[in-house]
């Protein structure tokens, strides 16, 4: 009965705030539909100097409009949004707008623990041409669940499209299924990240939200498995570097291919791992300027560039997955091959190979 008159609450305070003229924002007739597939949680390229690099930053659009990122996420932990002024987060949005508006969804993220800075960056967002905000859950302060349900309705009030974002592991709070079918009974709260581990929930979810809600996995390493449960794809730190696979990852699992998911997915488990060798976005920043796709590989205080005892790790990584020519490495690495047994099944494990044999 309590949960009912909620959701009657909300759904009637949503009719109420829609009603408002220009509640919506200033690109509400242009936004385009978040999509199921690969989202990349793309990195902000800086400068030695700890500028952003917006050269290095249209470069990396571009490598993923040609790859097929299905949904562009920008200014998110991977972006590096904590450390970065309302005025750098207009100059990557208005980059991004310029490069990609119309042709992939520019998912933003606007999320932190002060609500009014949660609402003047969607507003940003909104005005600068952004399709939809991703919001974490205010970190570090534990807020209940009804304050959790209060924070995601109000930021979706705003007008733009909400993705939910639920990572336990850096936020210290646990959105719950519960709390996430409330939520989404509002028109404009249309997904949820769900960064738990836990494959268990995506049925349980599934079943409160309905088919129309997208869930996206926010950690590579379970996500093709996560879409084979049931969910709609990701939110990559591994598309950055691998843009194409995972897209071609997270097609296979939507049509639950469950033998092209180990095809594809085999070569890049390296990444999955490697890539958080230290703090993201610190080894990911590393792999980008390794592969030759930004120009350094800085991260701003107080994170740092990556432990140079880790090199070989990320460079193995992106040697498996075809993205670093044989000829560099220079040192013994390990490199996935598929065992296969009389039957015809295996998996993928790594052996060792001196590249310079």
């Amino acid at each position: 009965m309590i949960l009912h008159l909620l959701n009657t609450f909300l759904l009637l305070h949503c009719a109420n705030s829609f009603s408002t003229p220009g509640s919506r924002g200033s690109n509400a007739n242009e936004l385009m539909p978040m999509q199921q597939g690969s989202s990349c949680a793309v990195i902000t390229p800086m400068t030695d100097s700890g500028k952003i690099d917006i050269p290095s930053f249209r470069n990396l659009l571009k490598y993923h409009l040609d790859s097929g990122t299905d949904n562009l996420c920008i200014l998110g932990t991977t972006g590096e949004a904590s450390v970065l002024s309302m005025d750098e987060r207009a100059q990557v949005i208005t980059t991004a707008v310029d490069m990609v508006k119309g042709k992939m969804p520019i998912l933003c993220g606007t999320g932190t623990i002060n609500p009014t800075h949660v609402k003047e960056m969607t507003e940003q967002a909104i005005d600068l041409g952004c399709d939809a905000a991703l919001v974490v859950t205010p970190y570090y302060v534990k807020p209940p669940q009804r304050g959790l349900i209060k924070h995601f309705t109000d930021v979706a009030d705003l007008g733009l499209p909400v993705i939910m974002y639920n990572i336990p592991g850096r936020t210290k709070v646990d959105l719950t299924p519960q709390s996430t079918a409330i939520c989404a009974e509002h028109p404009n709260c249309i997904g949820l990240k769900d960064a738990t581990g836990d494959l268990d929930r995506v049925k349980g979810i599934r079943s409160l939200v309905g088919d129309d809600f997208l869930l996206y996995s926010g950690n590579d390493d379970t996500a093709s498995n996560f879409v084979m449960r049931g969910g709609d794809g990701c939110i990559s730190v591994t598309a950055n570097v691998a843009p194409e696979q995972m897209h071609d990852l997270m097609m296979a699992a939507l049509e639950k291919d469950a033998d092209l998911v180990q095809q594809i997915n085999g070569p890049l488990k390296g990444l999955h791992t490697n890539l958080f060798v230290e703090s993201n976005p610190i080894p990911v920043k590393y792999a980008a300027w390794r592969a030759g796709l930004i120009t350094s590989p800085f991260c701003r205080p107080p994170l740092a560039e990556m432990d140079t005892k880790y090199y070989k790790d990320v460079e193995t990584a992106l040697y498996a997955a075809g993205l670093l020519d044989f000829e560099i490495l220079g040192f013994d690495a390990k490199v996935p091959v598929r065992g296969v047994n009389d039957a015809g099944e295996g998996d993928w494990n790594y052996v060792s190979l001196n590249v310079r044999a």
